[in-house]
């Protein structure tokens, strides 16, 4: 009888085996969805099972419940076990090698018995893969480089996917023998916009237990090193997953050392040498005498520091801000954040109606929400034209007057070539909030750039530079353009700067957050919400703030309505004005 986590890792093995027989993806991508859903499952699965109720889980249909339900009884899956006999030992990880097709592992599987990366490497070495019929000495070469490329490719993953895959672990190791507690540390818990590896501290007095339970971690497909305490296993998607094993008495010396970065641990530990301190993850000793610490704010405490939250610890400027007398204490927080910034609904490319997003923020308690679809010059996502506008703020007035939650009527305007905004300037002057935002000709030179975008800031209109350098996240770089002088153009022009909580985007970066700081600029943080899910992106956007130390005074939809209407109002005499649209 196998348990929820080995179900759900036959459920991905089946679909991954369905993708690289050329099975219609969706079909492959329903196996990964269920399994997903079966982790979820909060109740007892065997019940569920019996009483034929496993439907009831989005992502689960008739044919996987019966899928589900054969593993959970038997401990087998037909399909599992054909798919495996139909496709050659190894192939999820030999089909990781950039062109080694299906038919060619199996071809090589034939001739040689290959079903590892290490039997492939060695074949190749020893000149054996040549011989091969179908290959030939410059097919082993392109295999031999592809073994290289694979090995040295950057296995950076975004943020988002590396957080679903660390509650896949802890969620298994919360069952797993002998292990008290488990907590996710390094860069995932430093919220960096994308992860190398997922590091994992485990509480547990029995660590060959821990070890061997990440062994068995369905998703693990080789161990790649074992120690007394460590370990660091490799995924079925690559990535390295680093597991420490310590105790209940040294857990907050290994969470301090294992968070990082390694820059702010080497720091802290100079500061901690001068006044006489040795750490590391064992302890804080103080010559022979052991210091006890109950959490890492005691770590601190005892070195004569603030607590320094675990986003600020890249040694990007925080222990000086420390000596300036910063105690990090007004850094901003969640349950500041009064109003949902930056959202779309179904009149742009939104996938729910202004109600639904209004109904859902209030949900999350929050008192406001700007409705802020595309402007015309976005025809690839329904920008909104003067006629669906007058539209859209009829429709906000009625929605209005059935919920509690303050709706504000707003716009994300294209920021044109020449640095113009989308629509007519007495359209953007009835606005209630406007945020600027660029989305087309993004490889203009840094020149024509620099100039477009301050002719924007300069704007009279203008008031929220929207994902300010266009970046998506390990996808695509940022605008080229001289930022200091755009930043220079803000202040001068009281612009605000969205920080993006879009996991995608995430924009603008830590570094650049500091330098709109030091010029008194204001920030909104924004879900980027194209619907009632993507509200959950503001922590996201909360994380990206506190990285670069915004405080909440500095973010401007901490205020209430009144004050955050007025802070971002295109015209700033215009207070309320009359709400509607001409005919």
């Amino acid at each position: 009888m196998l348990d929820k986590f080995a179900i759900a890792s036959a459920l991905r093995e089946i679909g991954i085996l369905l993708e690289l027989k050329g099975e219609n993806p969706y079909k492959a991508r329903a196996y990964e969805n269920g399994a997903a859903a079966v982790e979820g499952i909060a109740e007892e699965l065997g019940q569920l099972v019996d009483e034929k109720r496993l439907t009831k889980y989005k992502g689960i249909g008739e044919a996987l419940a019966s899928k589900i339900a054969e593993l959970y009884n038997t401990g087998r899956s037909s399909l599992l076990e054909e798919l495996r006999a139909e496709l050659p030992p190894g192939i999820i990880e030999l089909s990781q090698i950039p062109g080694l097709s299906t038919k060619k592992v199996q071809m090589l599987h034939d001739a040689l018995g290959i079903s590892s990366i290490a039997e492939l490497q060695m074949a190749c070495e020893i000149n054996a893969i040549s011989k091969v019929k179908g290959f030939g000495e410059k097919t082993q070469q392109k295999i031999l480089e592809g073994i290289k490329e694979y090995e040295t490719r950057d296995e950076s993953i975004l943020l988002v996917d590396a957080r679903q895959l660390s509650r896949q672990l802890t969620d298994y190791f919360k069952f797993a023998p002998g292990v008290s507690a488990v907590t996710v540390v390094g860069s995932i818990r430093r919220w960096k916009e994308s992860i190398k590896n997922i590091n994992l501290l485990v509480t547990s007095t029995q660590p060959n237990k821990a070890i061997d339970a990440l062994e068995k971690f369905p998703q693990v497909t080789r161990m790649e090193s074992t120690e007394d305490l460590r370990a660091v296993a490799r995924l079925a998607n690559g990535m390295r997953v680093s597991l420490l094993v310590t105790t209940a008495d040294h857990f907050p010396f290994a969470e301090f050392v294992e968070t990082g970065s390694q820059s702010h641990i080497q720091e802290v530990r100079k500061i901690a040498e001068r006044k006489g301190y040795t750490i590391s993850s064992t302890g804080l000793m103080q010559g022979d005498r052991k210091v006890a610490c109950r959490s890492e704010q005691d770590i601190y405490k005892e070195l004569g520091l603030p607590f320094i939250p675990p986003e600020l610890r890249e040694a990007n400027g925080e222990i000086d801000e420390v000596a300036a007398g910063n105690d990090f204490s007004d850094l901003i927080e969640i349950d500041d954040i009064q109003g949902m910034t930056h959202c779309h609904s179904t009149y742009s490319d939104g996938k729910n109606s202004i109600e639904e997003m209004a109904l859902a923020a209030e949900a999350m308690g929050m008192n406001y929400i700007t409705i802020t679809d595309h402007s015309p010059s976005a025809h690839y996502a329904g920008g909104v034209v003067l006629d669906q506008l007058k539209r859209q703020w009829d429709e906000i007035d009625r929605v209005q007057e059935r919920v509690k939650i303050k709706l504000l009527k707003g716009t994300e305007s294209d920021i044109l070539d020449s640095g113009a905004l989308d629509y007519p300037d007495d359209v953007l002057n009835k606005f209630d909030i406007l945020i600027g935002s660029i989305h087309s000709r993004l490889k203009m030179d840094e020149d024509q750039m620099t100039k477009r975008l301050i002719h924007c800031m300069r704007l009279p209109q203008f008031k929220i530079w929207g994902h300010a350098l266009g970046r998506l996240v390990l996808r695509r770089p940022p605008l080229a353009c001289r930022l200091e002088e755009v930043l220079d153009a803000a202040a001068e022009s009281n612009v605000a700067i969205e920080v993006n909580g879009d996991p995608y985007r995430l924009d603008m970066e830590a570094r650049w957050i500091k330098l709109a700081r030091k010029r008194g600029i204001k920030f909104v943080i924004s879900t980027d919400a194209h619907g009632i899910r993507d509200l959950q992106n503001l922590k996201y956007g909360v994380h990206m703030a506190r990285r670069g130390g915004l405080s909440r005074s500095e973010v401007l939809n901490t205020l209430s309505v009144d004050r955050f209407r007025k802070a971002v109002a295109p015209i700033q005499e215009h207070s309320t004005g009359s709400g509607r649209l001409s005919s």
